[in-house]
């Protein structure tokens, strides 16, 4: 949400999202950083996003803005900075520390923006450089620009980079999201991508307009038939008493099945809760 626009940081209150990222760089005017820097402080301050992670994104490293707006949303102590365009270990070791030397509290993370091929190259590296280092976030629209590939349907172009983006997050424990579906009037196309990104490993979207927001709780939701067979999972292996190999509807089940039960779980009661809260 552009920082920016006083009426869509009103707007992100009632959304049923897991997270929001106030937007100080691509959403902003140069002639307006300030005042939108300024914007989302106070709103990491305001406490009003209920249960949703409030995120600030600021410019990236380099810019005329970079330092000012880190310090400013440090202290600020939003859930998680967001820095575009991050391409090494070392420039994340150096991000959290400008984050410690400005005070930000210790539940502030680090999310970092993969978006060109030398991090797609490094993600791995990148992932692990800091505890403090929660999310990775797919920047796929500098991806193309980068790479001199193009927008196609099912995104050939960038499955390489994409693949090489989740193995580098799975290997650092980190979650990973998907990047952004620019045309918000292509609802075929969106919930297309939407499925890819979930089928391919994505923890969740980036999104560009609230109308995206049912869109992708839906796509990333776990399905009625998963979730009963989920439980019945789980049921199986309790009935079970750690017998360490069961069955159910015929099938061996392990700890691997176990875990995958439980994370089905897990998302199906995360977006309930948040059309709960949103209704």
């Amino acid at each position: 949400m552009p920082s920016s626009n006083a009426r869509a940081l009103d707007k992100a209150k009632t959304l049923p999202c897991d997270a929001l990222i106030l937007d100080l760089e691509d959403a902003v005017a140069p002639d307006a950083k300030e005042a939108a820097r300024e914007a989302a402080c106070d709103a990491a301050r305001s406490g009003e996003y209920g249960r949703r992670e409030l995120t600030i994104r600021i410019n990236g490293i380099g810019t005329p803005w970079h330092d000012e707006d880190l310090r400013a949303v440090a202290a600020a102590g939003p859930d998680a900075i967001v820095v575009p365009k991050v391409g090494s270990a070392d420039e994340v070791r150096s991000l959290v520390g400008a984050m410690e030397a400005a005070g930000a509290p210790a539940r502030t993370t680090l999310w970092a923006m993969v978006e060109t091929p030398g991090a797609i190259l490094r993600v791995e590296e990148i992932a692990s450089a800091s505890e403090r280092l929660s999310v990775l976030v797919m920047g796929t629209n500098d991806l193309v620009k980068e790479l001199y590939a193009e927008h196609v349907p099912g995104r050939q172009p960038l499955l390489a980079g994409l693949g090489l983006a989740l193995l580098g997050a799975r290997a650092a424990g980190k979650v990973i999201l998907d990047g952004v579906y620019n045309d918000v009037k292509d609802t075929e196309g969106f919930l297309a991508e939407c499925t890819q990104g979930r089928q391919l490993g994505f923890d969740g979207k980036t999104l560009v307009h609230p109308g995206q927001v049912a869109g992708a709780n839906e796509a990333f939701a776990p399905s009625e038939q998963a979730v009963e067979e989920a439980r019945g999972i789980l049921q199986a292996w309790e009935d079970g008493k750690g017998s360490g190999v069961v069955t159910y509807n015929g099938k061996m089940i392990e700890n691997l099945h176990v875990e995958s039960a439980r994370r089905v779980l897990t998302m199906h009661e995360a977006v309930t809760a948040l059309e709960a809260d949103a209704s």
